[in-house]
């Protein structure tokens, strides 16, 4: 029985631990099988660029990949070592048929993922990651096929550089602002930006030092990078102003946070607030509009709205903040979590490298520092907090959870936000709460998280 609902893809591709199912060797060659059939049903001689993260496993995996689209038919060129929005860069402006990034973002190096663009460089819609689900379960039903694809697993796959290339200079060609006075401290989280920001920062004349930029295989994120930007933040405090900002990317550059000159972290929201009202003032944000998630807090809204801007919300994902940008004809988007579009140019999804270099040129060009910028966003208390769990139920279909959720929500009286979600990417509820005073928000957390704990977590009988 094949499934109606998507199994392996989440909201950011197919992740889980290198060498499990589904990203065993055998699998992964499946997988890029899948993807060839899927893409020389449409167009028989079709094109797909695939790049990697720096993690031990992703050599491996994207040669197993690109051995399955072979046996299809499908040509593939490799960009080696490559941020996720380089991928998506190539796969449009070189008119592939399909890009292919072999990362796990933020997740530690014994995970790996599969990231899929098409030709257009936007990611899949659901319902084509259901088809090729559909194939990929058809064919690890043929045992044979399996076995035949799981012995050699050293990588073969050359990386070309001019691929890389391409993309880095697409980035230093879009900056039109003198950035040569700044100076920077960037996080490379040991990942894919070390490929390319220091050359692209050098490029724009940026004095750059940077943290974080020796990958190993298994040092991404690894105490690290986006996931902890208060590390940076420290690092810039204790500078004694020899930084103007701190930059941090996440393990494939595809989000980014930053420090403001004093070592005060300035997440996504505050990153939308000042490109907004920076879009807004030189007449180029249609509809004064802007989309953020359903985790972008209160007071994001509510500093927007002071300036005419109103802010729609999506689903948590960049692949459903465009979607929403495309369906309301916004062209700028993001999460807190650091994920940025900007839809005035070329870019299909969210870029660490070219929202970095955004925001120091709306510095340069406003006079101002990163603090003055976000200086009046004033947000909610807010918490999340996750819960780990052995299978993903409906929250509506357990009495005790929705009861829960219904009693914060009432407490609350609309004066702060509940959102309780299954992670995308990860066996995780994530339970968040915004509320006029933190020891309200610590308490209906906690009492929604035990809710889910003793219905879902994995220590919970099953």
């Amino acid at each position: 029985m094949l499934p109606k609902t998507r199994q392996l893809f989440g909201t950011d591709g197919i992740r889980g631990v290198a060498g499990e199912f589904p990203l065993t060797p055998g699998c992964t060659y499946l997988i890029g099988r899948a993807l060839g059939h899927d893409l020389t049903g449409r167009r028989p001689l079709a094109r797909v660029v695939i790049g990697q993260d720096t993690r031990e496993s992703s050599a491996w995996i994207a040669d197993r990949i690109a051995h399955g689209l072979a046996s299809a038919g499908v040509e593939v060129q490799s960009a080696g070592v490559i941020t996720t929005p380089g991928i998506a860069f190539l796969a449009r402006s070189r008119k592939y048929n399909a890009g292919v990034v072999i990362s796990a973002s933020h997740n530690p190096w014994t995970d790996n993922g599969i990231k899929i663009f098409s030709g257009d460089g936007f990611k899949l819609p659901d319902a084509e990651e259901l088809a090729i689900e559909r194939e990929i379960f058809s064919l690890v039903r043929d045992s044979k096929l399996c076995l035949e694809e799981t012995n050699a697993v050293a990588p073969t796959l050359p990386g070309e550089t001019g691929l890389r290339r391409a993309y880095t200079d697409w980035l230093v060609k879009n900056v039109h602002t003198d950035l040569n006075s700044l100076k920077v401290l960037i996080d490379c989280a040991n990942g894919a930006a070390t490929a390319e920001a220091p050359e692209v920062f050098a490029a724009c004349g940026i004095q750059a030092t940077f943290l974080n930029d020796k990958p190993n295989g298994r040092n991404i994120n690894d105490g690290c990078g986006a996931l902890y930007p208060q590390n940076v933040a420290a690092a810039v405090a204790r500078s004694n102003s020899s930084f103007d900002m701190g930059i941090t990317f996440d393990g494939d550059a595809d989000r980014v946070l930053f420090s403001d000159e004093h070592g005060r972290v300035v997440n996504g929201d505050g990153i939308l607030l000042l490109a907004a009202r920076d879009m807004k003032s030189r007449n180029i944000l249609p509809g004064s509009t802007v989309v953020g998630t359903t985790m972008s807090n209160m007071g994001l809204e509510i500093a927007l709205r002071r300036f005419g801007i109103q802010m729609l919300r999506a689903n948590v994902g960049d692949k459903y903040v465009l979607e929403e940008m495309l369906k309301s004809g916004a062209i700028l988007g993001g999460e807190q979590s650091g994920h940025m579009i900007f839809r005035d140019g070329e870019a299909t999804t969210g870029d660490g490298l070219l929202t970095a270099l955004r925001v120091m040129e709306i510095m340069i060009r406003s006079g101002q520092s990163l603090s003055q910028l976000v200086s009046d966003l004033k947000t909610l208390p807010q918490i999340i907090q996750n819960v780990r769990v052995r299978e993903k139920v409906p929250f509506g279909e357990i009495p005790g959870i929705q009861r829960a959720i219904d009693s914060a929500e009432q407490e609350l009286n609309g004066n702060g936000r509940v959102v309780v979600r299954y992670s995308g990417t990860e066996p995780l509820a994530r339970v968040m709460i915004e509320a006029e005073s933190e020891e309200k928000m610590n308490a209906l957390s906690q009492r929604i998280a035990a809710a889910i704990r003793e219905s879902l977590g994995v220590e919970a009988n099953a």
